[in-house]
């Protein structure tokens, strides 16, 4: 078996940032039209929404997003993306290049010793041709490429599905991609849900290490880990059956299989697990919690991740311990992890480890035990 390491890493993020304030102001304004139609209706009024239970709730204060343009329309309230022709580069292959392109130039390589591309992304545009696929075109890599999906998990199954091809030999130079356009999933109008995320990509170029060799500057990776349990609690349902349960063929109705949760079941149930899948992780790597310099945790809620630290350290952990990109970028699903890891990892000292560790729908969780060379 090869040693593997993570050689580069790239992210894209968009230039549009939507403040808590601009969200509150367009949400409120729908439900103040809404509760009129509902009051006469005889249904039950919806409750408007605030910047203080927004940050309380996730900690997000901006998030950034591809496309500002619809979404602060109170009349349409989702992102307003014209289609393109199947000749055209897709969005989403297009995010996915910005951020890999910059990855595989930290990696100090090119396109071609790229030997497969893994698209792992929470939302994919379509079911095929493979995004990864048109990535793999567009950057001009050989081999293969595919596409795969583990909800906000994405990023780190793929990292550990490379870890593997790499370490096997099956492999030589493998691209994880994960282009994050939720925007466009995003039910706005859900009041548990409309605040949470934001627009990002994230890439990672995972390359053999030869026997001995220490790359300067490269993570090793020293064990990687998955970890599934059947839950509905954070869900979506869109889909290409969505058409055959209609009652008219023209049109598919979207509400109710946007993206939903039971937040606080999550919060509990997912901080619990967490907890547990890491300690567990390191310790069958014969580390503490504290012989881990630094945690790039998935960036989902700020509370929850205070407390999944609180339990794997035992006390509260510094901005320093587990940083956060939450509160400028909003929860940026499997991004978001990887784009901790990019911004947060250039001042670590050969030798020290990090973890880095995201967690979401399925449940799932997966992690990259890494150490800085």
């Amino acid at each position: 078996m090869k040693r593997a390491a993570i050689t580069g890493t790239g992210t894209e993020i968009p230039p549009h940032s939507i403040s808590n304030e601009e969200l509150v102001s367009v949400f409120n304004s729908w439900v103040e039209s809404e509760n009129a139609r509902r009051a006469k209706a005889g249904e039950p009024l919806l409750e408007p929404s605030n910047t203080d239970f927004i940050v309380y709730a996730s900690g997000v204060e901006h998030r950034r997003v591809i496309e500002p343009t619809g979404i602060l329309d109170p009349d349409r309230m989702s992102p307003r993306i014209p289609e393109r022709s199947d000749d055209e580069l897709s969005l989403e292959a297009e995010f996915a290049v910005a951020s890999a392109r910059k990855a595989i130039n930290a990696a100090g390589t090119v396109p071609e010793n790229v030997g497969m591309v893994i698209c792992s992304a929470s939302h994919h545009q379509r079911p095929y041709p493979a995004i990864g696929i048109e990535v793999q075109k567009e950057l001009g890599t050989g081999g293969s490429a595919f596409d795969m999906s583990l909800g906000c998990s994405s990023a780190a199954a793929a990292l550990h599905v490379a870890n593997s091809l790499v370490c096997s030999g099956a492999e030589n130079a493998v691209l994880v991609t994960s282009p994050e356009i939720i925007s466009g999933h995003l039910n706005f109008r859900d009041r548990q849900t409309h605040f949470i995320f934001g627009d990002a990509s994230a890439s990672m170029l995972i390359e053999p290490l030869e026997e001995g060799e220490i790359r300067e500057g490269a993570w090793e990776i020293i064990d990687t880990r998955t970890w599934t349990q059947m839950s509905n609690n954070i869900r979506s349902n869109f889909g290409f059956l969505n058409r055959a349960s209609q009652e008219r063929n023209d049109i598919v109705e979207m509400e109710g299989n946007l993206i939903k949760q039971v937040g606080n079941k999550v919060f509990k149930e997912v901080t619990v697990a967490a907890s547990h899948f890491i300690k567990d992780f390191l310790a069958d790597n014969w580390l503490s919690p504290s012989d881990v310099q630094r945690y790039w945790l998935h960036q989902a809620n700020g509370r929850m991740n205070a407390m999944i630290m609180k339990l794997v350290l035992g006390h509260e952990a510094s901005a320093e311990q587990a940083p956060m990109v939450l509160d400028r970028l909003g929860n940026t699903a499997a991004a978001g992890a990887i784009v901790a890891f990019d911004e947060y990892s250039a001042d670590m000292a050969a030798g020290e480890h990090g973890l880095i560790c995201a967690f979401g729908a399925g449940y799932s969780i997966g992690a990259a035990l890494v150490r800085k060379m």
